[in-house]
């Protein structure tokens, strides 16, 4: 499991991606890279990072899941991910 203030860190700059979006997208097509410099460095969407949504993982994502690669073994074999079965031939 992750540090609890890296996990709440990841969301903080979320929500800022969310928030600057729509004025990031104005400033870029302007082409005013000024206004772009002063705007938050957490504002960037390259600073976020794929985590875990149980654990707060941050190797072993998959996106398709939203989960790391331990936990979704774990929910794969105890049948809580549906269409997701043991592979056997």
């Amino acid at each position: 499991m992750a540090k609890k203030s890296i996990i709440a860190r990841d969301k903080k700059r979320e929500r800022m991606v969310a928030k600057y979006a729509e004025l990031r997208k104005k400033l870029k097509e302007a082409g005013d890279y000024e206004a772009l410099d002063k705007l938050p460095r957490n504002a960037s969407p390259v600073r976020l990072h794929n985590r875990c949504g149980l654990t707060g993982r941050p190797k072993g994502y998959m996106r398709k899941f939203g989960l790391c690669r331990v936990k979704f073994r774990e929910m794969a074999l105890s049948g809580k991910i549906p269409g997701v079965t043991k592979a056997s031939w």
